[in-house]
């Protein structure tokens, strides 16, 4: 089946940012950014036909609370993602009774900063992240009855501000390369991904449908791709409304920087492409827990790395999209979810505490000025 989304509309905005190169570059944040000559990655970004934009949260960190850090995502990006905002277990179990509240303010900035604006996600088929709360309504409702009525609300609520949905988010266990194994897809079998899919097309049928995961380019991540390419396979297969790849691109996470599988993540690309889906990048940042202490060092080493990955992930032009997990190496949720071992916080981010860029944001950035133009989009 050939997916029938075809890449980002950029608003008329952004497709005159990236026409003129950055020689109009329209009411910026600060006299300073104005001044210094620099294109801001949105910019270089739609000068390739690509969409580049940032998670934000809407409560600690978030750029509706800080002008400061506002002002940076205001430059930099063309389109933002809620980090948690949309999770089910910020919106609640009941579709009858959902806490839109903190979503509903990243949307109204997103609206307010004239961003484009993508949402995450209508199915975390993980059971970590699935409550016994939840297992227990979905399974007294029955489960088909429950992600109708979920995504029907969720989507519905949204409507077309909304252009790109992660649908299904994480569903292929790493160790196995099968699916999970939740209350849902032991309910439905495969029927899950028809249902959900299907409901998304109905209820947001102007949205790209996205399954987005994390496998990766690191040694050990080969289970785990063989997995997402045979779930792809299949999606074809039965037909299954599947418009492109959301690759998280946390780095780092789930192997070495020092081990990747070059050819073999090019030839896991090539078959995701091949099939005629899209790419997207969903949540890029950098783990540097291996990397020295000393902060030259190890920002010129997350550099290297990402100006190495992106050169590559850039190179293809179905990949039209790129969203870090945040801007803010203060804020990161790697400081929690994978502390160095050295206790310094980790620097996986293009600005640093002091919302000062680093080497990060210009290896972005001399990678979007590689990349080819993406034909029919910019």
């Amino acid at each position: 089946m050939e997916p029938t989304w075809q890449g980002p509309l950029l608003t008329r905005r952004q497709q005159l940012a990236g026409i003129a190169g950055g020689l109009s570059m329209g009411a910026l944040p600060s006299a300073l950014w104005a001044a210094d000559g620099v294109e801001s990655l949105r910019d270089l970004a739609a000068q390739k036909g690509i969409l580049f934009g940032s998670a934000i949260n809407a409560g600690r960190g978030s750029p509706i609370n800080d002008p400061a850090y506002r002002a940076i995502v205001a430059r930099e990006c063309g389109v933002i993602v809620p980090e948690n905002e949309m999770k089910v277990y910020v919106l609640g179990n009941d579709p009858a009774r959902l806490n839109f509240g903190p979503a509903d303010r990243i949307a109204g900035f997103a609206r307010d900063s004239r961003m484009k604006l993508r949402g995450h996600t209508l199915l975390w088929n993980y059971g970590k992240y699935i409550s016994p709360a939840l297992a227990e309504t979905v399974t007294k409702t029955g489960a088909e009855k429950w992600l109708r009525s979920y995504i029907a609300a969720v989507a519905g609520h949204f409507g077309d501000q909304i252009y790109s949905w992660d649908v299904v988010n994480e569903t292929i266990d790493p160790k196995t390369g099968e699916v999970r194994g939740t209350v849902f897809d032991k309910a439905l079998g495969f029927d899950v991904f028809k249902i959900a899919y299907g409901a998304a097309r109905e209820h947001a049928p102007k949205a790209q449908r996205v399954y987005n995961d994390y496998m990766s380019w690191e040694v050990g991540n080969e289970t785990h791709r063989a997995g997402v390419l045979r779930l792809l396979e299949r999606f074809r297969k039965e037909n299954v409304p599947v418009d492109a790849l959301g690759i998280q691109s946390h780095l780092g996470n789930d192997g070495s920087h020092s081990k990747v599988q070059r050819a073999e993540w090019k030839r896991f690309l090539d078959s995701v492409t091949a099939m005629g889906y899209r790419l997207l990048i969903t949540e890029f940042d950098i783990n540097d827990r291996e990397m020295p202490k000393d902060v030259a060092q190890r920002d010129a080493q997350v550099a290297s790395v990402a100006k190495s990955y992106l050169d590559m992930m850039l190179s293809y032009p179905q990949l039209d999209q790129f969203l870090c997990w945040g801007l803010w190496d203060k804020h990161s949720w790697l400081n929690g979810f994978a502390p160095r071992a050295d206790g310094l916080p980790q620097r996986p981010l293009p600005y640093d505490d002091a919302l000062k860029p680093k080497p990060l944001r210009a290896a972005i950035a001399d990678a979007l000025r590689a990349a080819p133009v993406r034909k029919g989009i910019a």
